[in-house]
């Protein structure tokens, strides 16, 4: 039998909720959860609960920017040679940016 998974404040978790997204919808999630550095089901809650996620910088999270950060700047020269900005694309974006932002010490607007 596998160890009793606990909560912050020692709470037995034994209750599992599950949901259906789309291909896009599921990339996007991966997305957010890498560059948060926080185990999926974490990041799933604290959203579901409107909890802050705060992402604390470690190898794993540089990593993840930088593989974004590439794929964004491939998207960019397609978009550069005539294609169009897709929501998918922005919304990463502004990801990026409040990690950064954050990791920086700095408001979302830059402040």
């Amino acid at each position: 039998m596998s160890a009793k998974n606990l909560d912050n404040k020692n709470r037995w978790r034994n209750i599992t909720v599950g949901f259906r997204v789309s291909p896009e919808e599921n990339e996007l999630i991966n997305k957010a959860v890498a560059l948060s550095g926080l185990p999926k089901q974490e990041y799933c809650y604290r959203r579901c609960l409107n909890q802050d996620v705060v992402v604390q910088g470690n190898p794993r999270v540089y990593k993840a920017l930088k593989v974004e950060l590439a794929s964004v700047l491939t998207e960019l020269r397609r978009i550069e040679a005539g294609a169009n900005v897709s929501d998918e694309l922005l919304d990463v974006i502004e990801l990026i940016a409040i990690i950064l932002g954050g990791l920086k010490g700095e408001d979302v607007d830059g402040k």
